[in-house]
């Protein structure tokens, strides 16, 4: 039966993997995350799973490559410069066509940053960060309920595409403490996954055996193509992003249809963001909001539904407006994009409507 109970972001989070059927933790200790690895350090054994704390973010990617290679739902957690580290085994995790979800709790940045909120891995997480040509889903939750419910979503669709998930938190939602609603376990077979993950070919049936292997290699694996119904590995390749920008956009939209100004939020900013609009109508400005709640595939399907806006704008912490590329896309250059954002915390309501209101003048 689901629990209501008062609890941490990142330890929420960490419950949450739990009851989602992941028996695998490798991480590195790292400001604003490391709740994540200290609460899974006592309670991952007590579930049957196993938990490492890895000597570095490098090795932690990497056990979890090993771990996801036979079939268990696995995860790492990180932050700033910590998650760039993660990056090659990531690129390597796409490449092999294994599923798993890595969390990246932000915080400011360039370089080492500072350990305060921030939401300065943007560009990070959204274009694919590592070498190589691929891309990642990536989920944005702007509460601790979120943070619990988008981890079960992440692992589903880590299955679904045999894929790596990114959950995009932050030190705000990490941190803060707010009731919520813990779903049940989920004990899953895994059994059902038995086609792609590490299996030897003990019985000498050649066709039952599969290694993991990358994705240049399984161009030319006839077995794999059979396997995934497809004659050519760069056409499956290319129809799993396909499906995965048509069929896996999700987004909030808050008094969109009328707004005039519209803005674009995610995580903490949202929380802001929305707040502002609700301070903005009561003095008669038509302000509505779009949260973005996977990154990529960016929901540009939730831009259609704002007609009558003349500007938008983004909200964010960090100072380049690193979301402003991916709105000004999604609205095809047709109206003016602007940015407020700041280090350390979301910009107050009042420089927001300000500056929106000088971008329709």
């Amino acid at each position: 039966m689901a629990e209501r109970v008062l609890m941490k972001g990142n330890e929420a989070l960490a419950e949450a993997a739990l009851r989602a059927g992941c028996r695998f933790y490798s991480g590195y200790p790292i400001t604003p995350q490391t709740e994540i690895l200290e609460y899974l350090s006592t309670r991952m054994p007590e579930v049957g799973g196993f938990f490492i704390q890895a000597e570095s973010e490098l090795c932690g990617i990497n056990m979890v490559f090993g771990a996801a290679a036979t079939g268990a739902r696995a995860f790492t957690t990180s932050s700033g410069p910590g998650y760039s580290l993660k990056q090659e085994g990531i690129s390597y995790l796409a490449g092999s066509d294994l599923p798993a979800v890595i969390i990246d709790v932000m915080r400011i940045g360039s370089a080492l940053g500072d350990i305060f909120m921030g939401q300065g891995d943007y560009w990070q997480l959204t274009r694919g960060g590592g070498h190589g040509d691929y891309r990642t889903i990536v989920l944005a939750p702007n509460s601790v309920q979120e943070n619990v419910d988008i981890v079960q979503l992440a692992f589903d669709l880590a299955d679904k595409y045999l894929h790596p998930v990114i959950i995009a938190s932050d030190a705000g939602i990490g941190q803060m403490m707010e009731p919520v609603e813990l779903p049940d376990f989920v004990e899953e077979d895994r059994s059902k996954h038995d086609w792609w993950r590490a299996k030897g070919n003990t019985a000498g049936d050649a066709k039952n055996t599969h290694k993991i292997s990358n994705v240049y290699y399984k161009m030319w694996d006839p077995n794999f193509c059979e396997q995934i119904g497809y004659t050519d590995y760069p056409t499956y390749l290319k129809d799993k992003y396909k499906a995965i920008e048509e069929n896996e956009q999700r987004w909030e939209s808050y008094m969109t249809e009328d707004a005039e100004a519209v803005l674009v939020a995610y995580g903490s900013s949202s929380r802001v963001a929305k707040e502002t609009v609700n301070i903005a109508r009561a003095q008669g400005f038509k302000l509505g909001m779009i949260r973005p709640i996977t990154l990529w595939p960016f929901p540009v399907k939730a831009f259609e539904e704002a007609k009558a806006a003349k500007v938008f704008c983004t909200v964010e912490v960090n100072i380049l407006g690193q979301m402003k590329d991916d709105v000004e896309a999604a609205v095809k250059h047709r109206v003016p994009v602007g940015f407020v954002g700041d280090f350390f915390e979301v910009p107050d309501s009042d420089r927001i409507i300000e500056y929106v209101k000088e971008m329709l003048k």
